[in-house]
């Protein structure tokens, strides 16, 4: 059962990551970097206003918001189109952080309300859902961040474990046979509706990438005319490669700077063994059709992550049931970037499948769909609107995701034409 102390403390820690992004001049936190992203003040004030909504207000449908209704209307995300977001009168950073910690401070005293003798399920539930939804717009704003033009705000993120040669390009085998797919509140209280209910599928046999694939593969796809090739390439993902213009990731340089990437402003050498990142789904599906493989569906990925053939039974994670540190996954923000390939060893999954979650976004090719029996949760607005719309479903979390709100269930989805995110591939073959 989760405790007051924990949820207190994943709250502080979501404010104080939320805080260190918004950490500049009012000129700075007004800008938009690009219209597929907000103003970071928008998602500042936004976070506030969801919880608001979710922890003071929808117990207490009378009580009036701390908010003017007009200035509401500018925090709704399916009201306000991000490109818009800049022209609305929105709250200045001063008042955007007042509001923020008002709503916080009134929401602790709604968590030292709580009795937690079994009567509070729903509103934990609700608590973690509030943490959940801070620590994806901190992740959001991350990618504001990476978009952006001009000298570097962020450095250039702390070191970590090296990788490992050998691993690069291997895959391992996942039998097949009936798995649990998906969780119940039972087993992950905090779980999001789209993640519910656990369910028995049959997964044929497959192979999977042991690691995701890399930028030194990448560039082999790129010198071998990949993107030049329609054969490689869907019918739609062709029509947008060359309407788009793609020849290479996103933040790979050009020209006399061949061979380097930006990075939060920072030019560098692109790192060989890392993971490849910013790719949309069409390129992934080009590079698998190219290696002689093809994506895994979001069942196989979830079955190579979490099920452990030993027992009969999912993993809480894909090593076991011990909760992430830096020696298991690159999770939670600080690196600013993927670890190397072969740095995780001890993190790998019952089927030998390693950085699973954290590093990368991993593109599949299922669809966002509702398991059987879904219910929405109290945010209905958060899955049901984009069921069976154009959205790919992606897997595994990236660098820049806590580790308090991954699992393996967790099921993260977009457009096949984004790659702001921080997206990845890995391959998968049939047997």
């Amino acid at each position: 059962m989760i405790s007051r102390e924990t949820l207190a403390r994943e709250l502080t820690k979501a404010r104080d990551r939320t805080l260190r992004l918004v950490d500049f001049d009012d000129a700075e936190l007004g800008r938009q970097y690009n219209p597929l992203m907000s103003p970071l003040v928008w998602d500042l004030a936004h976070i506030g206003w969801q919880e608001e909504l979710w922890l003071l207000r929808d117990n207490n449908p009378g009580r009036p918001g701390l908010l003017e209704p007009q200035v509401e209307r500018c925090y709704d995300a399916f009201l306000n189109s991000r490109a818009s977001r800049v022209d609305l009168p929105l709250l200045s950073p001063a008042e955007a952080r007042s509001y923020c910690s008002t709503v916080r401070s009134k929401a602790l005293d709604s968590l030292d309300a709580l009795r937690f003798d079994g009567s509070e399920t729903q509103s934990a539930f609700t608590f973690g859902l509030v943490i959940s939804h801070e620590n994806q717009h901190d992740e959001t704003m991350l990618q504001a961040l990476n978009l952006r033009v001009g000298p570097p705000l962020l450095d250039r993120g702390k070191s970590l474990p090296s990788g490992r040669s050998g691993v690069s390009g291997t895959s391992v085998l996942v039998p097949g046979g009936e798995i649990v797919l998906g969780v119940d509140e039972s087993t992950e209280p905090h779980s999001l509706d789209n993640e519910r209910p656990a369910h028995v599928v049959d997964v044929p046999a497959f192979r999977i990438g042991r690691v995701p694939v890399t930028n030194a593969e990448w560039r082999q796809f790129v010198d071998d005319g990949g993107y030049d090739q329609p054969r490689w390439w869907s019918e739609r993902g062709w029509a947008h490669r060359q309407e788009a213009g793609l020849c290479a990731p996103r933040f790979w340089n050009t020209g006399d700077l061949a061979g380097t990437r930006t990075r939060f402003g920072h030019v560098e050498d692109i790192p060989a063994d890392e993971p490849v990142q910013h790719i949309t789904y069409f390129e992934a599906e080009a590079y698998a059709a190219w290696a002689g493989a093809r994506l895994p569906t979001e069942v196989e990925w979830e079955k190579a992550c979490a099920w452990d053939p030993a027992t009969g039974t999912r993993r809480k994670y894909p090593w076991g049931a011990s909760e992430p540190t830096e020696h298991l996954a690159n999770l939670g923000g600080d690196a600013l970037r993927p670890a190397p390939v072969g740095a995780y060893p001890a993190g790998a999954s019952a089927y030998g499948a390693e950085q699973m979650l954290g590093d990368v976004w991993e593109w599949t090719t299922s669809p966002l769909r509702p398991w059987p029996g879904f219910t929405p949760m109290i945010y209905e607005q958060y899955s049901q609107p984009f069921f069976d719309g154009d959205y790919k479903v992606l897997r595994g979390g990236s660098w820049a995701v806590a580790p308090s709100i991954l699992r393996p269930s967790f099921r993260n989805w977009d457009h096949p034409i984004r790659r702001q995110i921080f997206s990845g591939v890995r391959l998968a073959w049939d047997v």
